[in-house]
């Protein structure tokens, strides 16, 4: 499998690029005044509005640096019913590169969060720990009703 890697503060995270529609320098973005934490905005992608969240703030507490190597990764996201229907934006620092891991690599983390059904399991290499992020479970579902509400809002 072919997986885009990505930083957030020291720690390394990989997401399946089968997720992945595209990735973007940092742009700019649109504040949304009152939204949920973690949420940066909204972006102009093609032409429409797409919801935007900052992983760093979303998973650490804290926003995410302004690198030449923090970019914004553009990933299919479903609605209440399971289908992909919707994009949403991810703010992520250090995406530079991509690896190839096979499943297999990855085992159970022994550590279960469900405030972060979001992470998964965990791979090593030379580098140290790799874990795999399911951009599909990133939100709870009233942020993804709130996020897509707005955009569907906007884009009228």
């Amino acid at each position: 499998m072919l997986f885009l890697q990505f930083q957030l503060g020291h720690d390394r995270y990989a997401l399946d690029v089968s997720q992945v529609v595209e990735v973007l320098p940092l742009i700019n973005v649109k504040h949304i005044p009152n939204a949920p934490a973690g949420v940066a905005g909204v972006i102009n992608y093609r032409g429409s509005p797409v919801p935007l969240v900052d992983l760093s703030m979303l998973m650490m507490g804290q926003p995410a640096k302004a690198r030449m190597s923090t970019r914004i990764v553009v990933v299919n996201y479903p609605d209440e019913n399971g289908e992909m229907r919707h994009h949403l934006g991810m703010i992520a620092e250090k995406t530079t590169q991509t690896v190839r891991r096979e499943q297999t690599d990855f085992s159970e983390a022994g550590i279960d969060n469900p405030t972060t059904p979001y992470l998964g399991p965990v791979a090593t290499d030379e580098q140290g720990i790799v874990q795999w992020v399911d951009a599909t479970r990133l939100l709870p579902g009233a942020v993804r009703d709130v996020l897509f509400q707005v955009t569907a809002a906007e884009g009228q």
